[in-house]
């Protein structure tokens, strides 16, 4: 885990006595590093949506309460992460990212032991308890590794994401459906080795990722500050425009399996292997938006990503199998570019506060997917899949609220010179010693 970054003083790690230069440098091992735990930790957690059907069947559930399963998890993480991010900002606790992974360990065994909906519920919701303590301080780490590259940092993190999200079904599909809900069990073993990549990541941000935040923001130049209406009305509009993309996400990721089994009659393998080839072109919008951020501007990404998917949501409900597939393929492509780029400009908007502010989207990404999954579960009892995909065509056109995001590229709110980093440096002040 050594950042080869020297400094003046020839730090390896480059810390508090590293040059300007360096700190400005991307540290790609750490942020590879954390991708992969990333990875680890949302394939584990998409076992669950991938082994609907087989729960349906075994515990006789309706769509409601396939829903419910989802909104325990999410939920659960969603209340969380917030206030885990906001105690990261006051009190950095870099060893709560391998302490973490245990929760999720103990929900994929207890999900693997459950014989009646209850444990199924707990199961569920210690799986969004060990999101909760991971993803707000990762995307922490990962800005403070990410020199002046803070799009293409949360992309690479939060590809890793998208990647185990899209390898959770294709796990589900080669090993649960052949040896059964307790080889969950197996799963569980992954997270023990997240916990020890984790743990040096860890001490890597105990020991020089706070400082070289820290000592990175005293040497870079000054950035527009945001006023405060301004920061609230875009983080309304970003909130929005959050709620657009993952209740249509919900749509596919809980009941898409349903969709083609039903509409097209195929069987659950090839159901999960489209689901599979769904949540892979996810992954590529994450990688791709970030990096495209970067270097085009944050807010073209977003404009492009929520308003961009509306003529492919609204062929798929009448499109044949064979055009099935490259319409969710060109949906999850586009749609997943805007994450990385509203983070980091909600970062922008409200320094100082990266893992509140990480927390609050992760969050209610969590939660307002769960409860979406709730509700066009009950939607889908009433009527039909096929009428969710028909009403659920229309949430892009929430993108058109892109307008109204301020447009702090022309105030400098952008890069190393941004004023979220200033706002960092002191809130860190005070953290870095309570962290050691």
């Amino acid at each position: 885990m050594q950042e080869r970054v020297t400094g003046r003083t020839g730090s390896a790690w480059g810390g508090t006595g590293a040059s300007a230069q360096a700190i400005e440098q991307t540290v790609y091992r750490v942020i590879l590093a954390i991708s992969f735990c990333h990875l680890l930790n949302d394939m584990m957690q998409s076992l669950l949506p991938s082994i609907y059907p087989n729960l349906k069947a075994q515990f006789h559930l309706s769509f409601v309460q396939i829903g419910l399963v989802t909104l325990c998890y999410q939920v659960t993480a969603s209340i969380l992460q917030p206030i885990v991010g906001l105690f990261a900002d006051r009190r950095p606790t870099p060893l709560a990212l391998p302490g973490g992974t245990l929760f999720t360990l103990a929900g994929l065994v207890g999900l693997s032991m459950a014989h009646d909906y209850g444990p199924l519920l707990l199961g569920a919701a210690l799986l969004g308890v060990g999101s909760s303590v991971f993803h707000p301080e990762s995307s922490r780490v990962a800005r403070m590794a990410a020199g002046r590259r803070h799009g293409l940092a949360q992309s690479l993190f939060q590809v890793g994401g998208n990647v185990g999200s899209a390898l959770g079904p294709l796990a589900a599909a080669i090993v649960v459906l052949r040896w059964g809900q307790s080889s969950l069990a197996f799963f569980a073993l992954l997270a023990l080795l997240s916990c020890a990549v984790l743990w040096n990541v860890g001490l890597w941000y105990r020991h020089h990722g706070l400082a070289r935040l820290h000592s990175g923001v005293a040497r870079r130049l000054e950035g527009a500050q945001v006023p405060t209406r301004t920061a609230l009305k875009g983080i309304a509009v970003l909130v929005a425009l959050i709620f657009s993309k993952y209740v249509y996400l919900a749509s596919l990721t809980s009941y898409y399996t349903f969709y083609l089994i039903r509409t097209f009659g195929v069987s659950v393998r090839s159901a999960q292997l489209h689901l599979f080839v769904f949540l892979a072109a996810v992954a590529a919008g994450t990688l791709l938006g970030g990096p495209i951020g970067d270097r085009f501007g944050r807010r073209y990404v977003i404009w492009a990503s929520i308003l961009g998917p509306l003529p492919f949501t609204l062929l798929l409900p009448h499109a044949s199998l064979a055009w099935t597939g490259p319409l969710t393929v060109m949906i999850g492509l586009i749609l997943a570019s805007a994450f990385p780029a509203i983070v980091v400009f909600a970062q922008e908007l409200v320094p100082g506060k990266v893992g509140m502010i990480s927390g609050v989207f992760f969050g209610f990404a969590f939660g307002i997917g769960g409860l979406g999954a709730a509700v066009l579960g009950a939607l889908a009892d009433a009527t039909s899949i096929a009428f969710v995909y028909r009403v659920c065509a229309y949430l892009p056109l929430i993108g058109l609220l892109t307008a109204f995001l301020p447009d702090i590229e022309r105030r400098g709110g952008w890069g190393g010179h941004s004023g979220g980093e200033r706002g960092d440096a002191i809130a860190l002040q005070g953290g870095t010693a309570a962290a050691e």
